[in-house]
């Protein structure tokens, strides 16, 4: 028998509603689902799992060094923890640059206080101040100002001027920050990517609050939906996420992606919608009995993006030479 469990926190409505639906789809003949129970972690050992959904380990650290020890032994955890423990948003945002999607311009900053067990020694490689002119001229105003690794619209600010930045940058503590161009849009969608092959274009509006920003409509032809889908598949397909969302803002008919780092998206019902719930409460069971079925005791069954299975690739061509 195999068994799909699922690791979660504060969420109420998509856990349940996912482990009956696999439940429902199975019939318990060969696979069922359950919620993920914890009480001993040996090291090398299996946890008893063949597939994990992850909707928690960014927030509970024991939960994600548990992921990649059950990860070594088999599991095919969802999103593969050892990617997720590396990505950021920054970096994101500089790969889709060399894969043909269309990014806001954005730099990198470092945090205003220096992080701990560091002194003026840890930074002689860092001019500064930084160049300040230059990068308020790449960027331009208003600019969005955020962390490169999180989420959850913590931290966000809008500004519109030097003054306002400095002043921003003054309260961000040990954050490293980014300074991200504002996207003038006619239409924004937030869509669910699951299991690198299923997309749902989901009409979005960041500026209203958020319990109604799913509650919009645009009038968007075919043409800006299929790049946008076009969009959404390739940078899972390079960033290996099983479970995403990306965000398109459509400015002058380009869809630019602005926020794709999301491996733990919303799936509340009272949030996204009924109909958006039902969706990926459907796409995602399938895609773990998927697979719960191709899975092999032992075997890395992870999912790897293809920026690094180039890079693989490349260094193993090397070696060879």
């Amino acid at each position: 028998m195999k068994k799909i469990g699922i690791l979660f926190g504060q969420e109420h409505s998509f856990p349940p509603a996912f482990v009956e639906r696999v439940n429902q789809k199975t019939g318990g003949k060969d696979i069922i689902a359950e919620f993920v129970r914890i009480d001993k972690v040996i090291q090398g050992e299996p946890c008893g799992y063949d597939v994990v959904i992850d909707r928690i380990s960014q927030d509970v650290p024991f939960y994600r060094a548990w992921l990649k020890n059950a990860a070594l032994t088999g599991t095919a955890v969802v999103n593969n923890p050892f990617w997720w423990s590396a990505d950021e948003k920054f970096f994101n945002n500089a790969l889709a640059t060399k894969i043909g999607v269309a990014v806001p311009r954005t730099v990198l900053l470092p945090s205003n206080q220096p992080p701990p067990d560091t002194n003026d020694n840890s930074f002689r490689n860092l001019t500064y101040p930084m160049n300040w002119e230059e990068i308020f001229s790449y960027v331009g105003w208003p600019a969005f100002f955020k962390p490169f690794a999180g989420g959850g619209w913590k931290n966000v600010y809008r500004l519109h001027d030097p003054e306002e930045f400095y002043r921003a940058y003054s309260e961000t503590g040990q954050l490293v920050m980014m300074l991200q161009e504002e996207v003038k849009f006619e239409m924004y969608f937030r869509c669910y990517s699951i299991d690198q092959r299923h997309v749902r274009i989901m009409p979005y509006e960041p500026r209203h609050p958020f319990h109604l920003r799913y509650q919009t409509e645009w009038n968007a032809p075919r043409e800006i939906l299929n790049k946008v889908e076009e969009g959404v598949l390739r940078l899972n397909e390079y960033l290996g996420y099983d479970l995403n969302t990306v965000e398109f803002a459509i400015r002058d008919g380009v869809p630019v992606a602005i926020d794709f780092c999301n491996p733990a998206p919303d799936c509340e019902a009272a949030w996204i919608g009924q109909g958006n719930f039902d969706w990926v409460v459907e796409a995602i069971s399938e895609m773990a009995i998927r697979k719960a079925r191709e899975h092999v005791p032992g075997r890395d069954n992870l999912s790897w993006g293809k920026f690094l299975q180039a890079a693989l690739i490349k260094r193993s061509l090397g070696e060879l030479a």
